[in-house]
């Protein structure tokens, strides 16, 4: 059985779809418990994949809601990019036949971009965490908090401007010849 592009993109759909879920499952899931914590307090020590943030709710609530809100923030931009690989493998807007199109242009820029935010606000967050350490306060490691691997994705968003430019001029050069014939 021949691999063929078509039924590498249909799985890779499916794929996209399994990630896209448990994302949105991850940012409902620190979403929601942050709100369960302004109830219940007592609910802290059982945070989404068990991070006991309870010794940081203790010591401030604003503190325990910044650090939540960035994990959230990370979670839904990860969803928000799967939801875009979905969105142009659904709507099939790859042209294999002319791949440098405006569409494609377009989506890998988007992609960049939102990987970018993802790698900032990890960042962001593995900073706000160890300045949190410092101030004494039991935080777990921030792989259990989902803010590891920024410099990963920020790596990944450098890698995908590149191709978005060599998308950009690919692009061009295809409207030049369109023009010439």
């Amino acid at each position: 059985m021949e691999v063929t592009t078509k039924r590498t993109l249909t799985v890779l759909l499916v794929l996209s779809w399994i990630i896209f879920v448990g994302l949105c499952i991850e940012a409902g899931g620190f979403i929601t418990n942050a709100f369960f914590a302004l109830v219940n307090p007592a609910v802290v020590k059982h945070l989404w994949h068990e991070a006991d943030l309870s010794a940081l709710y203790q010591h401030s609530m604003w503190y325990f809601f910044t650090e939540m809100l960035l994990m959230s923030v990370v979670a839904a931009l990860k969803a928000w990019l799967f939801y875009l690989i979905i969105k142009i493998l659904h709507d099939k807007k790859f042209n294999l036949a002319q791949p440098f199109n405006r569409e494609v242009r377009r989506f890998i820029f988007n992609i960049a971009c939102i990987t970018f935010m993802i790698g900032l606000f990890s960042w962001w967050g593995v900073k706000y965490t160890g300045w949190l350490i410092r101030l004494g306060i039991t935080m777990p490691d921030v792989q259990y908090l989902r803010l590891g691997g920024a410099d990963v994705w920020l790596f990944m968003s450098v890698t995908l401007f590149v191709i978005g430019q060599i998308f950009k001029r690919g692009v061009e050069i295809q409207a030049e010849n369109d023009l010439t014939i």
